[in-house]
């Protein structure tokens, strides 16, 4: 898919960060738009601030609740005729070791990270693929690629949404439906505000003060995502990288499968 021009996109977890950049970028680039959250003030300053003319409806919809996703589905068809994009991009984040995380807190998760996807996916597709193209793209991560100490539940939610979107491509490979998986690095977003930091992660750091080291780490900024992710999408890009760090994590990766954890625990000692 090379042009945007009056094609419909879907966009998830719009109310911020990366979606709230996909949505601008597309707006600019003559796309109508379908923008959804579970924050309603969000989704409303994503639409204050868009700077094209095509269509906008804003949905609060929370993506792990299956049947609001799928009436989400058949209201936007309805409402615009056509979908031609679908970003599956809402997502949280939490930090615990296997032992400690509650099943709560791990179901919290699964259900937004990865049944959302699926949910959205499947809530879509049929209609997708009887476009003359489409694509959807699904937000991984590089946890998606690595996986580290307390970031087990995440790290399982983002591999699970990585094999998900790799078999499906497989699968519509011989469609007009263009699949596309994204790993982002260290992107400056709310997940860590919004996300489940228990105390016994934080150490001595309040949780305000760990949005702040993540502020500093995180180099790259939802524009700049959504730039990346955009040409992924005109070039067929089967995984998409962004950030100078997910490349360096993704090439240590491949270099040393078992030892990267090594690798990458030194260099976590060294940066604090």
């Amino acid at each position: 898919m090379k042009l945007f021009t009056h094609k419909v996109a879907v966009i998830t977890g719009a109310g911020s960060g990366i979606g709230r950049a996909l949505a601008q970028q597309l707006s600019t680039e003559g796309a109508l738009l379908a923008l959804s959250d579970v924050n309603k003030e969000g989704l409303e300053e994503t639409k204050a601030n868009l700077k094209g003319t095509g269509k906008v409806i804003l949905t609060t919809l929370d993506v792990a609740d299956r049947g609001a996703f799928e009436q989400y589905a058949k209201d936007t068809i309805t409402e615009f005729g056509q979908v031609d994009m679908l970003f599956n991009n809402a997502g949280v984040a939490l930090a615990q070791t296997v032992e400690n995380c509650s099943y709560e807190d791990f179901e919290w998760l699964m259900n937004i990270n990865f049944w959302g996807v699926v949910y959205g996916t499947k809530s879509f597709l049929p209609h997708m693929l009887t476009r003359p193209e489409a694509a959807i793209v699904n937000i991984s991560s590089i946890f998606g690629i690595i996986a580290l100490p307390t970031q087990s539940q995440y790290n399982a939610t983002k591999f699970a949404v990585r094999g998900f979107t790799e078999s499906l491509r497989q699968e519509v490979k011989d469609s007009n439906l263009y699949v596309g998986c994204v790993h982002p690095g260290g992107i400056k977003t709310n997940i860590v505000v919004n996300g489940r930091m228990h105390a016994s992660m934080l150490g001595e750091q309040t949780h305000a003060q760990q949005i702040e080291e993540f502020n500093k780490m995180a180099r790259t900024t939802p524009t700049e995502a959504a730039h990346t992710i955009l040409n992924g999408v005109r070039k067929n890009k089967r995984r998409i990288l962004i950030g100078q760090d997910a490349k360096f994590m993704d090439r240590v990766q491949r270099l040393f499968p078992e030892k990267y954890t090594s690798i990458f625990g030194a260099l976590l000692k060294l940066a604090r």
